[in-house]
């Protein structure tokens, strides 16, 4: 056997069936002959009628197979005639085949119009997600970027007025029920509206997401009836300021090891410990935290984790101090504190209605996928800058989007944000649909924040010196995203989650 046909006669079955089956399925040979090369490697030809018998029109893929492979065994070409055919490849091109649309680009691509979403991830979006997107797009811009710079360099600002401002336009507990005040949206819409938010800042995306999702969200989910009538619609109002109470001074990727404790005293639960880096606790009126109870009552929830909902109203300052952490170069439009606790007096009432760390795991996937969508957003941000800036300078008579090494820092930049976007949209389907499990909320979180930190630092570098001052804005998102790489679990910490998902063996301890 020649070299020709063995490698003819080896060729996946399947394969050279399809190429058959779609020959004389789309082509209309119009009751032409058409000449072939076979396996044996001679040239034979084939008569085709315009018209196909009830024997070939309706055979399966299965039963042409078998014949196929029939023929392949024996080594023998169907039968065939020996007319040659006038035109045949004439016949194919003009009826089965537009050459000039398969060449032809589908449309011509204006840099402008369709870098930022070339997968055409809007086409995905609902018209009430991209409604609350631009809704959140047009709050950004007219009530936060004029703020922005002086509220970052001061590291003072109206944190209570901008959440109150954030709860007239709709955006605080989106995902929750209207009855409480919210608008019932998508998770969708939720990460559409960080992304916007994050675009300015990361700090004002922070206080965003711990309002929304971990202080309304664990009430929404484990508070009572009352608890939820009571504290929604004013959290959601903004008008009343919430923060979450997890990380201790000594037990920050340990949460299970806090030593914040809960004493039952009668009808009310006695809170002392500590907690820092929490958001907003300067200035909140409520605080989601977490705390081992003892409970002589219910021995079986002895050492348990559970959440407890303090009001500041219901105690003084011997009891709960909220100092501010001073000096942060990062976040520097959010307020960072700790939150104190002396036998902190919180009504029995206000303890959420969940045993153990899957409380507080709850809410920080709710809160990691936000921040999944939202430092694609100031990463984007610096690439946007970045792009009018390198288009805009010239150097050596030439702009500088000219250079090749910047080009290339601007593809990859790119590609990590379109890739990370189709990630965050996907999975946030995924949870929409009930089938996200937490591992990939983990590798979101993982993948958009060091992606974003990256590409920060590069737009950055690309700027030269003009990237150092706040005037271009991208070094407030580096600075900002240092921390959002660190917080909510750091990228080191969600690498052992997905190294365990991988291998199902744990890399934490013991």
């Amino acid at each position: 056997m020649s070299m020709s046909s063995a490698s003819s006669s080896m060729r996946p079955i399947a394969s050279r069936l399809f190429r058959q089956s779609r020959l004389a399925s789309s082509v209309n040979f119009g009751g032409k002959n058409c000449q072939y090369t076979t396996s044996t490697g001679s040239t034979a030809t084939r008569s085709f009628s315009s018209t196909p018998t009830p024997s070939t029109a309706g055979r399966s893929f299965g039963s042409a197979a078998a014949s196929v492979k029939q023929q392949e065994q024996q080594h023998a070409p169907p039968a065939m005639h020996t007319t040659a055919p006038p035109a045949a490849s004439a016949a194919v091109s003009s009826s089965s085949v537009n050459t000039k649309k398969i060449i032809s680009e589908p449309f011509e691509w204006v840099p402008e119009e369709h870098w930022q979403d070339p997968l055409l991830l809007e086409n995905t979006f609902t018209e009430s997600e991209i409604l609350i997107r631009d809704a959140a797009r047009k709050f950004t811009d007219t009530e936060l970027r004029p703020r922005l710079r002086e509220h970052f360099r001061r590291e003072e600002g109206d944190t209570r007025g901008i959440i109150r401002e954030m709860g007239k336009a709709g955006l605080l507990g989106l995902v929750l029920p209207e009855k409480y005040g919210c608008a019932g949206a998508s998770v969708t819409s939720y990460g559409l509206v960080a992304t916007e938010v994050e675009k300015c800042d990361s700090g004002y995306r922070s206080t965003l997401s711990v309002q929304s999702s971990l202080v309304m969200w664990p009430i929404h989910l484990f508070g009572s009836e009352a608890l939820k009538d009571r504290l929604l619609p004013q959290l959601a109002a903004g008008e009343i300021v919430g923060s979450f109470g997890l990380s201790e001074p000594n037990h920050g990727s340990d949460p299970a090891g806090m030593t914040t404790t809960a004493k039952k005293d009668g009808d009310n639960w006695l809170l002392s410990g500590s907690k820092t880096w929490i958001t907003n606790s300067p200035i909140a009126d409520v605080f989601m935290v977490w705390a081992k109870v003892h409970d002589p009552d219910v021995p079986e929830h002895h050492g348990k984790v559970r959440g407890f909902i303090i009001e500041r109203a219901d105690n003084s300052e011997q009891t709960l101090q909220t100092p501010k952490i001073d000096g942060k170069f990062s976040l520097r439009a959010s307020p960072t504190g700790m939150i104190m606790m002396d036998n902190a007096r919180v009504p029995a009432g206000n303890m959420l209605d969940i045993v153990g760390m899957k409380g507080p795991f709850t809410c920080l996937n709710s809160a990691r996928l936000g921040i999944a969508w939202g430092a694609l957003g100031a990463a984007e941000e610096c690439v946007d800058i970045a792009r009018r800036y390198l288009l805009d300078r010239h150097m050596f008579k030439r702009p500088l989007a000219s250079n090749q090494i910047l080009q290339k820092k601007l593809a990859d930049a790119w590609t990590d944000i379109v890739l990370g976007r189709q990630l965050v949209a996907r999975i946030t389907r995924m949870k929409e649909d009930h089938q996200l499990h937490s591992n990939l909320i983990s590798m979101a979180k993982r993948n958009s924040c060091t992606k974003a930190l990256h590409i920060a630092r590069e737009c950055r570098d690309m700027l030269g010196g003009n990237g150092i001052v706040d005037e271009y804005g991208i070094m407030t998102h580096v600075l900002n995203l240092e921390a959002v790489n660190t917080y909510e679990g750091t990228q080191d910490i969600h690498a052992l989650v997905l190294g365990r998902a991988i291998t199902g063996i744990p890399a934490f301890a013991n």
